[in-house]
Formats: C-alpha cells, sequence, structure tokens
C-alpha cells in the first residue's frame, strides 16, 4: 500500500506502486492530459517515475511556472536529436535551458540562420510522433562504453562520481542527462530556432570551437508568436545599430570592448552625468576622483589580487607590479584615510565617476552592454553601525528618484555570502542582517538570492524593467566591514575612543555605458526631449530665410537648448524625414509667415503640427519641459 499525500492535504491509497501518471489519472483524464512532471518531497521528477513509498507528491501541469522550464530542456534534445538526424556526424556536448529558450553547443560544421529550416522540420517529425522520453540508469563503465565514440560526454562521464548515470532516450536518441523531462515529445507544442553563434568548450580558447544554437518554446503558438514579435521589436531597439544610425558611439578593432563615443553621444553622456550630479548633491554626498593605476600592494591589501586577479590588467612600472583599477574601492579607502574623522563628519557619502578596466572574454563582448573599459558612478558611505538602516534607505530612494526619472520601474534581490568570500562569519551576518533589516523598513518586497554576494559583502542587488518588460541588474548596495577592517579605517567616536565605520558600495546607472545602452533600447532611439543629443532643428524653407533661423537658432542656445538649423538646398519634405529618422523631437518650420509673425510651426514625433506659436510662448513651455525632465512630448496639450 502507498500513500500519496497532496497539496490539499487530502490522501490517495494505491495498492501497487503507481507513477506520477496514475496519480494524475486518479483525479481525472483532463488532468493527466496536461501533467508535465510531479514534485517528490521537494524534489521535481519525471511524471513516469515508480513512487515505491509514502510521500508527499504535488503535478507540475502546462500552467505551472516549472513547466516550461521543463519542456524546453524536451525541446533542446528534440533539437539535438533533429540535428543528428540531418548532420550525422555532428557531436553533442551540452544542452542547457536558459532565459526564455534553451541551446545546444555542438562541434560540427558551421551551420546558418538558413539552415533552420532544414532542422525544424526534422523536430516537426519528432513532436508530431509523441515519441516517448523514457529514464534509464547505467554504471559509469556502461556509459563510457555507450559513448565511446563521442568525445565530449566520454569527457563530462569521466569527471562524474561513480555510481548510477542516467540516460534519457526518445526513438532513435539518446542522451547523457539528469532530467527531468516532459512524458513525450508531443508536449513541446510551439518552437523556433533563433540564432547561431561560436562558444568554445568549457568556454576555454584552446579547446573547440562549437555551434551554439539556440531556440525557445512554449506550450501554445500565441506565446510563441508574441515572443517572436518581442524579438522583433527588440531587434528594431538594438542599441549598436541604433548607436551607429544615430552616430552615438562606435566600436573598433584597434581596442576591442572599449567604446568610443562620438559628439551626439557624449550630449547624452554629460547630460546624463549633470543630472546625476544635481541628484547627489541634493542628496549629500561630495564628489572625489581616485587614480586609474595603483600598485599592487594596494591590491593584496584589499583581497582583490587574490579573488579578483584574473580580471585584471596588471604590468610593471619602476620594477613594481601594478593594476589598471577594475574598482574605484581601494582608492576610496586611501581617500578616507587622509585625515581623522569623528563620528560628527559621519555619515560620509563620497561619489566618484571612475573609469575602471575589466578583461572580458572576446567571446562575451557585446556592444555597451558588454565591455572592457567602463564608468562606474561609485559611492562609498563611511558610517556609524547605528545609521546603517537610514543609510540605506537613503539610497534606496535616490534610486527610486533617478530610475522614476527615466520612466524605469525596479525590482529588488537580497544576495548573500558567495563561497569565495573575505573577512569573518561574524562580520557576514553581521552585514547581511543590517542589509534585512533595511529592506523590511523600506517596505517594498524583495526576493533573496543565496550565495550571489560580492567577495567582500552582501549586496542589495536592483533590477530595473525597461519599455519591453526586460530586467536589467544595473544598481547595487553593498554593505562591507571587511575593507574598512583591512585599511584600518577609524572615526573617533563620542567617547573620544577610535572605532571601525561600516561602509556602502554602491551604483546608480552602473555600468555607465550598460545604462547608455539600455536607454537608447528603453526609448528605441526616441530619447526624451531633456536627454535628446539635438532637441530643435530649424527648417527655412528656403535661402532667403537662413538669417532668420540662424538668429532663433542663437536665442534658443542661449536659452540652453540643443538647436541646429538644416540649410541644406534639399525640399521641405526631405529635410522633415530626415530629421523625423534622426529622432530630433522638435521640428521647427521657418516661412515667411512665421517671420513676420514671430511664430513657429512645431512639428513633433508622433506627426502633430500645431501653427502659430508665439516665440516667446514655445520658449518657456520646452524650457520648463526640459527643467522638470519630463519623458513626453506633449509640451503644447491644452
Amino acid at each position: 500500500m502507498v500513500n500519496i499525500t497532496l497539496p490539499d492535504g487530502s490522501t490517495k491509497q494505491f495498492e501497487n506502486v503507481p507513477t506520477g501518471l496514475d496519480v494524475a489519472k486518479s483525479i481525472s483524464d483532463g488532468l493527466a492530459r496536461n501533467c508535465v512532471a510531479m514534485q517528490l518531497n521537494g524534489h521535481v521528477v519525471d511524471l513516469n517515475r515508480k513512487i515505491t513509498e509514502d510521500t508527499r507528491l504535488r503535478l507540475i501541469t502546462t500552467q505551472d511556472p516549472e513547466a516550461l522550464e521543463i519542456m524546453r530542456h524536451s525541446a533542446a534534445h528534440a533539437m539535438a536529436q533533429a540535428i543528428l538526424r540531418v548532420y550525422p556526424d555532428a557531436k553533442l556536448t551540452i544542452g542547457p535551458v536558459v532565459e526564455d529558450g534553451f541551446y545546444y553547443d555542438i562541434d560540427m560544421a558551421p551551420v546558418s540562420e538558413e539552415d533552420f529550416p532544414e532542422i525544424e522540420a526534422e523536430m516537426k517529425k519528432i513532436v508530431k510522433a509523441k515519441l516517448p522520453i523514457q529514464r534509464r540508469e547505467v554504471s559509469k563503465d556502461e556509459a563510457l562504453e555507450f559513448y565511446r565514440n563521442e568525445p565530449y560526454k566520454q569527457e563530462m562521464i569521466s569527471n562524474l562520481d561513480d555510481g548510477a548515470i542516467s540516460f534519457y532516450e526518445q526513438g532513435d536518441f539518446t542522451d547523457l542527462c539528469r532530467g527531468p523531462h516532459v512524458p513525450h515529445t508531443g508536449f513541446i507544442k510551439a518552437f523556433k530556432l533563433l540564432k547561431v553563434s561560436g562558444a568554445y568548450w568549457r568556454a576555454d580558447q584552446s579547446k573547440a570551437q562549437l555551434q551554439r544554437i539556440y531556440g525557445t518554446a512554449f506550450f501554445d503558438k500565441k506565446e510563441l508568436k508574441s515572443y517572436l514579435h518581442f524579438l522583433e521589436e527588440a531587434r528594431k531597439r538594438n542599441h549598436r545599430k541604433l548607436g551607429a544610425r544615430l552616430d552615438l558611439f562606435s566600436f573598433h578593432e584597434e581596442a576591442p570592448g572599449m567604446p568610443f563615443f562620438h559628439p551626439r553621444g557624449m550630449v547624452i553622456w554629460n547630460t546624463l552625468l549633470d543630472y546625476w550630479r544635481e541628484e547627489h548633491r541634493t542628496a549629500g554626498y561630495v564628489e572625489t576622483k581616485t587614480p586609474l593605476i595603483l600598485n599592487r600592494e594596494l591590491w593584496e591589501k584589499s583581497g582583490h589580487w587574490e579573488n579578483y586577479r584574473e580580471n585584471m590588467y596588471t604590468t610593471r612600472i619602476d620594477e613594481t607590479d601594478v593594476a589598471i583599477k577594475p574598482m574605484n574601492c581601494p582608492g576610496g579607502m586611501l581617500l578616507y584615510n587622509t585625515r581623522t574623522h569623528s563620528y560628527r563628519d559621519l555619515p560620509l557619502r563620497a561619489a566618484e565617476i571612475g573609469l575602471v578596466h575589466r578583461h572580458e572574454l572576446s567571446g562575451v563582448l557585446s556592444g555597451l552592454f558588454r565591455v572592457r573599459a567602463f564608468h562606474q558612478d561609485d559611492a562609498h558611505i563611511f558610517m556609524t553601525p547605528d545609521q546603517i538602516e537610514s543609510e540605506i534607505i537613503g539610497v534606496l530612494r535616490l534610486v527610486d528618484r533617478i530610475y522614476s526619472t527615466f520612466g524605469l520601474g525596479f525590482h529588488l534581490e537580497l544576495s548573500t555570502r558567495p563561497e569565495k568570500s573575505i573577512g569573518t562569519d561574524a562580520q557576514w551576518e553581521q552585514a547581511t542582517e543590517g542589509l534585512r533589516s533595511a529592506l523590511n523598513a523600506y517596505g517594498r518586497e524583495y526576493k533573496i538570492n543565496e550565495g550571489d554576494g560580492a567577495f567582500y559583502g552582501p549586496k542589495i542587488d536592483i533590477h530595473i524593467k525597461d519599455a519591453l518588460g526586460r530586467t536589467w541588474q544595473c544598481g547595487t548596495v553593498q554593505l562591507d566591514m571587511s575593507l574598512p577592517e583591512r585599511f584600518d579605517l577609524t572615526y573617533v567616536g563620542r567617547d573620544n575612543e577610535r572605532h571601525r565605520p561600516v561602509m556602502i558600495h554602491r551604483v546608480i546607472y552602473g555600468s555607465i555605458e550598460r545604462f547608455f545602452g539600455i536607454l537608447v533600447e528603453h526609448y528605441g532611439g526616441k530619447f526624451p526631449l531633456w536627454l535628446a543629443p539635438v532637441q530643435v532643428v530649424l527648417l527655412p524653407i528656403n535661402d532667403d530665410l537662413i538669417p532668420y533661423a540662424d538668429e532663433i537658432r542663437t536665442v534658443l542656445d542661449t536659452a540652453g537648448l540643443r538647436t541646429r538649423v538644416d540649410d541644406r538646398t534639399e525640399s521641405l519634405n526631405k529635410k522633415i524625414r530626415e530629421a523625423q529618422l534622426e529622432y530630433i523631437p522638435l521640428i521647427l518650420t521657418i516661412g515667411e509667415k512665421e517671420k513676420a509673425a514671430d511664430t513657429l510651426s512645431v512639428r513633433t514625433l508622433d506627426g502633430t503640427v500645431q501653427y502659430g506659436i508665439p516665440r516667446a510662448e514655445f520658449l518657456e513651455r520646452v524650457l520648463a519641459h526640459v527643467q522638470t525632465r519630463k519623458p513626453d512630448l506633449e509640451i503644447f496639450a491644452d
């Protein structure tokens, strides 16, 4: 007799040893048709697994969040099976699930997206056949023998502990896998292969380069269609393409992973920093600057040489090992120690726009999103232990103000101690509890992200959400009790004794380059008026009006607006169209009528045109709009 306890507390009894499918059928046939797996005592396993003892069971259906990941794992197997049918000499490695889909790394001749239809056709046959997916366990020796002609599988099996090894079989295909999987291939209702890229085996450039083929899958064709539409929108907003088209930035082989910002890009850059500085002055921060290169002794003291050496660029100067800074923190420690501090000086909020360099593999470089040289809007807050909660809440409120200006929502995660770390258990416990307490007092929901803290302290990760609903980890708030001790930082307390300050590391933009790229895609290149590199373009309808247009430009420039005159000998319609393609927010047409009445005809990017706006009124409204950093262009709405 096997007793199965369901989530609602009810119990089902079975005379014979049941599978999860048997349990589902005992409830209803409809439920059984929609079950993809089950959870036994907290572990997700295949639905056809036999249940040999009394247990708690939760059936996982296509409506549960775990189901999509399980099905996509099975879709990766279906893709691998199809590829072997089309390319019999291909050698399989691994095929994991990733966010929004899956991929498989395969040693094979290069393929392109033009080859996808043939692979997808085979996948459709596999799905239509509803091939049962069966788990089989074998010994390590049996597994090695089975894969005697598969070098990558042989390597993976050799690295496994002795004991049972699981295979999954579907028709003529077998793969080394932990599982779980859906009951049969028919559950893979809607799928699409998306792209292919190169990937080194084990991420090691000395090893073979593989073909990494990406795909996605859904239980519903409408969901797939919606997702493909989302991808198309994302492609239209691709910051690398928009950056080139709008003349904002570029990359060059002479400096891989190190962006070049063009004049228009620098306008946006400096506007972002002007806003950042304004908010930080209001919040009580001072601004500092530390050197780009510091010696090895400093990095050993900070712990970076031991824990971060592989990501640092190093050289020798005057017979001394030095490193280009990957982080601004150690320089901030030296600044703090230049004078004695009293408890009356704390909290001390010191901010820095610091240029840092980190070595990233060439294969992971990705426009502004993953670079080797970037600026961080760092700040280090030195405080007394009783100021922890109020200072963290202050940072979170500053984060809220800044992100809301860009129309970016966000959520919070508390990341705890990683496997590789410095500091004592007591320091970590105190720091983690400090962050937890501040988050609870802030009153906003947050998630726990176990083991993902910085090596020197726990942190609050801030994930922003853009216009397409994508999330990006940008801001972070890290509480650190280790570096103040390593650098012997102190302050004189009320008792005239020396005490150790607590320190917060925090960024809001994060990497300014990356934040720039996110904004390009968030706005689709159509920056709000206050951020636009060119805010106003003047279009005189004939050459005789060019001097008058220049006069207006001088007035607008003097008032602080970024203005230019398009005085080319092109048709007015062509000038308007090109200004719209450049996403210039305000297009002003200058004719004899406007000159005589001292008015302006204003066209906005949505195609709205308003005539006869007095110049003084235009200037007043536009300046007010820019000063308040409004995200829309409803300047002249009634």
